[in-house]
């Protein structure tokens, strides 16, 4: 903090401001003249970004603002010489706006340590083979960028061989990921194999790290519902208290033999404590608070209004692929003698089908040697592959065929089954799935728990949707769904009055993500997805949608808190003055007080961290 306040014009003018209100009180006792004059020059440094922006405000917004009261508290007192109350009352509010930036400050880093994970340059093969370094941000699309050992990836791309990549910054996985060749690697992510050559796919400004700051900056740009409602009633409230003073000042001198200074006086005390500067921070602080918590853990909030709405969400649609799965197949269980694998294998690497890919990948360090490559393969559409007297397929394309070891019968319900056959008979089987994240079921536990219904909306057959929805313990499943019946469960939903939450990252997930009253996507699906979205969850991992549904909840509890708090002790001094109990010093002290308490229980936020997930 000492340091925010030393490298920031506000924060010197503060101190300066602090150390001639010391030396007022302390020329007090010795010579009267340079105590009001210290007090003189620490009204002018405390004051002057208040008096600021409360003329550019009310100018440019046409209506007074908060900053206005104090200004006019604190000359009000200086007209009445009590100096040292409207150096103290400047001093206590400029340092709850100095703690206010502070805290906007704090959560504008979640932007500067995201960027600070990306290189700002990158070594660029020329044509001629020489190897300069470049701004990232003058690469293009199809340059060709050298990545080295231990370096950071600088741009998104293509790589030109097998890589060992750390994607630790984007997945939270601190194991390096194997990248086959012509895989794509993100910007800010490590390379922890050799070198290799990487062909940029996307200009810097359209890498998965540059969404994730673009995302982050306008969220903080978005307030939520309350900070709008309090935002609106701020200008009126001061105009209610501007009109109110004169009238009380002028019922104290009239009708209760005050004199006109005492009058004067008690009219600066309600000025001061009627002024709402603790309720102006209740809710921005916290949010802006949240919104950087929730971007240190992976989650990006489009908004203070995102998080608001996560807190109230009581139903919740999940799509499966690529959200509660992996998206990837995987070889769970098979049957068929070597040299035949061996050609399946070979088959296969003809295929970019995820079925074919997910063998190949789980077969990959199989000597291919004693394969005949000679011989053409050909893909029979919809059915499978063909290499001379072998085919690969699904099952009903080998209905005709001999099945003397009773393959059939292997097929597992829910799962994808393949047969290998040859000549007139089947001679091997694959079994695959989609693999569920591991996450994925404590998640939806979680979600259960806090009252949340969770429900499965896939396009997946019966078979599929039912092994995961009991995989990962959801009760309520729907296969077989288009876009539009998407749509149609969310809105159904809507009709009855619920707050509906819908997570995807396809596509097809689109249009429901954006008629969701909260839109989820997740950060590896497509970029429709993300941007029809008010949450992305960078790091694919729906335990941190669920740590951030109760962080919205601790934010709301806060907000309200502070709300309760701040009206409580604008009520309570106002009474307490209207009896004259009350005088400047002390209704300074409790009033700036209790702005500066409500800012540092938004701050809170700012510590919860993983160790709470």
């Amino acid at each position: 903090m000492f340091n925010y306040l030393i490298k920031n014009r506000q924060g010197q003018f503060l101190m300066i401001g602090f150390l001639f209100t010391i030396l007022g009180f302390i020329f007090t006792q010795v010579h009267a003249g340079y105590s009001q004059i210290s007090f003189y020059i620490a009204i002018f440094f405390l004051g002057f970004f208040a008096a600021k922006d409360a003329v550019v405000d009310t100018v440019k917004s046409k209506s007074p603002n908060v900053d206005l009261l104090m200004i006019l508290a604190a000359l009000g007192a200086v007209l009445i010489n009590y100096e040292s109350e409207g150096a103290v009352l400047l001093l206590i509010f400029a340092g709850a706006e100095a703690l206010e930036d502070y805290a906007t400050n704090k959560s504008t880093n979640a932007i500067s340590e995201l960027m600070s994970q990306v290189p700002s340059t990158a070594h660029l093969l020329k044509e001629n083979g020489e190897i300069v370094e470049v701004s990232t941000d003058k690469l293009e699309v199809g340059d060709i960028v050298v990545v080295s050992k231990g370096e950071q990836i600088p741009i998104d791309g293509y790589t030109d061989r097998k890589v060992m990549v750390n994607e630790a910054t984007l997945t939270g996985e601190s194991v390096p990921v194997e990248k086959e060749k012509s895989a794509e690697v993100y910007a800010g992510t490590i390379n922890e194999g050799n070198v290799f050559y990487l062909r940029v796919n996307k200009l810097s400004n359209e890498t998965v790290f540059s969404n994730i700051i673009r995302m982050v900056e306008e969220a903080q740009n978005r307030p939520s519902k309350i900070s709008k409602f309090i935002d609106r009633i701020e200008s009126k409230y001061v105009i209610a208290v501007l009109i109110a003073v004169p009238i009380f000042i002028l019922i104290l001198y009239t009708l209760n033999d005050f004199t006109f200074q005492e009058s004067f006086y008690r009219g600066m005390v309600l000025l001061t404590v009627a002024s709402p500067c603790a309720l102006v921070a209740s809710a921005t602080p916290a949010t802006l608070s949240a919104i950087s918590n929730g971007a240190k853990n992976g989650i990006l909030f489009k908004g203070g209004a995102a998080m608001e709405a996560l807190s109230t969400m009581n139903v919740l649609y999940s799509d499966k692929t690529g959200t509660l799965t992996y998206g990837e197949f995987q070889v769970i269980d098979y049957a068929i003698d070597d040299e035949a694998l061996k050609e399946v294998v070979y088959m296969e690497q003809q295929s970019s089908h995820p079925i074919a890919e997910a063998i190949v990948n789980t077969f990959k360090e199989l000597n291919l040697d004693s394969v005949d490559q000679t011989e053409a393969v050909e893909e029979i559409a919809g059915s499978g592959v063909k290499k001379g007297d072998i085919k690969i397929g699904k099952p009903s394309t080998f209905d005709s065929l001999e099945d003397v070891n009773n393959y059939r019968s292997k097929a597992i319900e829910g799962n994808t089954t393949i047969f290998v056959g040859k000549d007139n008979q089947i001679i091997g089987y694959f079994s695959l799935a989609d693999r569920v994240r591991k996450e994925s079921a404590q998640a939806i536990s979680g979600f259960q728990k806090e009252g949340i219904q969770v429900a499965l909306l896939t396009g997946d057959n019966e078979m599929v949707a039912k092994k995961v929805a009991e995989e990962v313990g959801i009760d309520d499943y729907v296969a077989s769904c288009l876009p539009e019946d998407k749509i149609k469960f969310v809105n159904e939903s809507q009709e009855k009055n619920k707050v509906v939450g819908m997570i995807g990252d396809g596509i097809n997930d689109a249009p429901a993500l954006a008629n969701s009253d909260i839109g989820i996507a997740m950060g590896s699906g497509s970029s429709i997805a993300m941007e029809s979205a008010d949450v992305v969850i960078v790091k694919n991992n729906l335990a941190k949608l669920l740590y951030s549904f109760k962080l919205s909840h601790k934010l709301n509890r806060i907000i309200l808190a502070n709300v309760v708090f701040s009206i409580t002790v604008i009520i309570t001094l106002v009474i307490l003055n209207l009896f004259g109990l009350l005088n400047l010093p002390t209704a300074v002290l409790f009033h700036e007080g209790s702005t500066i308490l409500v800012i540092l229980n938004g701050l809170r936020l700012l510590l919860r961290g993983k160790e709470e997930m």
